[in-house]
């Protein structure tokens, strides 16, 4: 592998201008395929299969498909010693319902004060109107989302307390923002600081920005034939944006550790793709895996969310095996501080070997006091290390998740709920819905429908059934049951199992489903939460065999998984002491509190495990080239420390900035994975690798680099190309 990568940057390099001109023309195509075949993305989240998607399908066959069309909620209400169908109260709240049935795109607008069918309050102080469309959610435009809410502030300008909510009035996830930019900012100032060269970072930087153009107008193209969750691109973007930016900086390193060692631009280049290359490729590899293996959930919008950030990371090893090598071919010697192209010109661009240090003399500088500190003390890094983060991580022992909308503080929506939830019950804003569906003509459906809503009423946690809705020949109906309690409410749950057992086994010919929203909400949650170990064991699995295969060790890849499972304790629990029980909520800009979006940590395992993965292979690697030379143990691990620390702290400084740079302006759905992931890396290459695991090699001795004789048939990866660097010193 290292020879080969050796002979693409060695192309890459003699055809620097032909290689910059592809990918920039690629840029331009995958430009105007954004420009010309993008769709819409969406919000909605369903499983192929489920008993609640199977359902939505059949009403929309049966309803037409205004039933399952978007929707919003108006809610009215009137100060305290009022009623709403008080004379003066009723017309405005006629007139608001006129002005709601007469806005561009709206199917309907039901009268709450309609005396067939009213839906008051039982304290007669709020109703509410249900604004229904022909379209699913994320199809409603932005300018008919501004009618609607234009239409509520009429009618509360007309004296009435209007406040409007529902999945219509949520837009789709956006990109763009100053903390966003700020983060990439705060990135090419720590490359700035690490090269000590703008030029160097500028370059890094740039070639970093084309792949993550790439890779998100690529994605962006593709909506115009695949319904893509909003999120989606975003989340593709953040991945690709902060592991381009890494690869590239660990070529960029190795460049100029070659630079420094005599060799000429020619030379470096190639050997720089072939040493440091084989690490980059290694590293997006494993994250590429892991981001794919999130279809081992079968769910069809996770695979895809997983397939598109997996395209972006090879985008962005692609471009740092093959664009980045042409921009160093442009700027040469430049990527060096000034003072050490100086040195070099000086010395007639020869190596000047440093001042030898005598055997036994410790070197000075914080990596290697860090290094001898983390591996003199041992017991004690180690203990503090695990206890910290498992303190971090005690939270998610509580962690819920849901796909309900968090809707932010103070927001019409947010203010709708409240008085839905006040006035009407908690489960109102979440309606479970039955569907009766006949196998044929004159199956009685009408009748079972019937039966199913005096037996669902007597359920405890529901507090209505309403009597069946038929459709025109009354080969279907629909019961739809309001809980008693919220639609993220563990207790709302228990209802839809219970709903369930009791409309299982019918034999009268008919069919009974469970679905709506929170019923889909229900199914998603759980299949997620069932994937996740799943998961968790095929990522884990998957980390031991490739870090016996890096390292040709036991103790290593346990040591590795185990500093893993950690970080993602750490993660999901802070996450969860943040956006679920609201701990400095204020510090994060946290618009809402509750349980976390469902898919949030199956998607934050995936991310951090390859990320973790790259900063065990890059530190390792060292510490095990050091004790392959003869090194001792200890002072393996300390050489190793030191040589690899400072690209890994730079390189997690930069992942973190560009995730922590999506949290402040980022939407209720990215927010908390960016936050997951800032706070995972940080966990990860200040707790877990620069100190636990240097702790716990050192404790190890030569027992960490034992390997079986039963194993050591298996092949080497040789992720640093060791035998490449011997060959060229050859």
């Amino acid at each position: 592998m290292a020879t080969f990568l050796h002979r693409l940057g060695a192309g890459a390099f003699r055809r620097r201008g032909l290689v910059v001109a592809v990918w920039v023309l690629l840029l331009a195509l995958t430009g105007v395929g954004a420009a010309t075949l993008s769709g819409k993305t969406v919000n909605s989240f369903e499983i192929p299969g489920q008993e609640s998607t199977t359902a939505l399908r059949l009403i929309g066959e049966e309803f037409g498909d205004t039933a399952n069309g978007g929707s919003a909620q108006v809610v009215f209400e009137v100060p305290e010693g009022q009623q709403i169908t008080s004379a003066e109260n009723s017309a405005k709240v006629l007139a608001a319902v006129q002005e709601l049935n007469g806005l561009d795109g709206v199917a309907g607008a039901s009268n709450p004060l309609d005396a067939a069918n009213p839906v008051v309050s039982p304290d007669l102080r709020a109703a509410y109107s249900t604004v229904s469309y022909p379209v699913q959610a994320s199809e409603v435009t932005a300018s008919e989302r501004e009618e609607l809410l234009a239409a509520v502030a009429h009618a509360r300008a007309a004296g009435l307390d209007a406040e409007v909510t529902g999945e219509v009035t949520q837009g789709v996830s956006e990109l763009g923002g100053p903390a966003e930019v700020i983060g990439v900012v705060v990135a090419l100032v720590v490359l700035a600081i690490t090269y000590g060269s703008l030029v160097a970072a500028g370059m890094n930087l740039l070639t970093a920005v084309v792949g993550v153009g790439i890779g998100a107008l690529g994605i962006t193209t593709l909506t115009g034939f695949v319904d893509l969750q909003s999120t989606t691109p975003i989340l593709a973007i953040m991945l690709g944006l902060a592991v381009g930016i890494d690869y590239a900086l660990f070529i960029v390193t190795r460049f100029r550790q070659e630079l420094l060692d005599g060799r000429s631009v020619a030379e470096a280049v190639p050997l720089a793709v072939g040493t440091a290359g084989s690490a980059v490729l290694t590293a997006g590899v494993t994250v590429v895996i892991a981001l794919a293996g999130l279809a081992v959930a079968g769910i069809p919008f996770l695979t895809e969310m997983g397939i598109a950030a997996a395209a972006t990371v090879v985008v962005a090893v692609l471009i740092a095996l093959t664009l980045v090598p042409a921009a160093l071919g442009f700027v040469g010697l430049r990527a060096l501080p000034r003072s050490a192209r100086k040195a070099l010109e000086h010395s007639g661009g020869r190596h000047v070997a440093p001042p030898h240090v005598p055997d036994g003399t410790e070197r000075t500088g914080l990596f290697a006091t860090w290094g001898r500190t983390v591996t003199t003390r041992r017991w004690v890094s180690l203990v503090l290390a695990v206890v910290a983060l498992g303190v971090v991580a005690i939270p998610v022992t509580s962690m819920q998740t849901t796909l309900s909308t968090a809707w932010p503080d103070g927001s019409t929506q947010a203010k709708a709920q409240q008085i839905l939830s006040d006035r009407f019950g908690a489960g109102v804003s979440g309606p479970i819905v039955v569907l009766v569906h006949g196998d044929g003509e004159g199956a009685g459906v009408v009748d079972r429908a019937t039966a199913l809503s005096t037996e669902l009423r007597a359920l405890p946690g529901v507090a209505f059934a309403a009597p069946p809705t038929p459709n025109r020949d009354g080969s279907a109906a629909l019961v739809t049951v309001v809980p008693t309690t919220a639609p993220d409410d563990t207790a709302t749950t228990d209802l839809v199992h219970r709903m369930r057992d009791l409309i299982a086994g019918d034999p009268s010919g008919t069919t009974a489903y469970v679905t709506g929203q929170t019923a889909v909400s229900v199914d998603v949650s759980s299949t997620l939460s069932d994937a996740l170990p799943v998961y968790l064991v095929l990522v884990v699995g998957l980390a031991f065999v490739l870090l016996v295969l890096v390292f040709r060790s036991i103790l290593v890849p346990v040591v590795g998984v185990l500093g893993f499972l950690l970080t993602i304790g750490a993660a999901l629990g802070a996450t969860t002491a943040v956006f679920q029980w609201g701990w400095l909520k204020e510090v994060v800009r946290a618009e809402s509190t509750g349980p976390l979006l469902s898919l949030a940590p199956i998607i934050v395992v995936g991310i951090l495990f390859g990320l973790a993965m790259d900063y065990q292979v890059f530190l390792v690697s060292r510490m095990h080239e050091a004790h392959a030379h003869g090194a001792d143990p200890v002072q393996a691990v300390r050489t190793g420390f030191r040589q690899a620390a400072p690209v890994v702290v730079a390189a997690a400084a930069i992942m973190f900035a560009v995730f922590a740079g999506f949290v402040p302006q980022g939407d209720s759905t990215i927010k908390p994975i960016a936050f997951a992931l800032a706070v995972g890396i940080l966990a990860d290459a200040v707790v877990v690798r620069m100190v636990a695991v240097p702790a716990a090699l050192s404790l190890l001795g030569r027992a960490a680099w034992w390997m079986p004789r039963w194993l050591r048939w298996l092949p080497t990866l040789d992720v640093e190309g060791t035998a490449l660097t011997a060959r060229s010193a050859a």
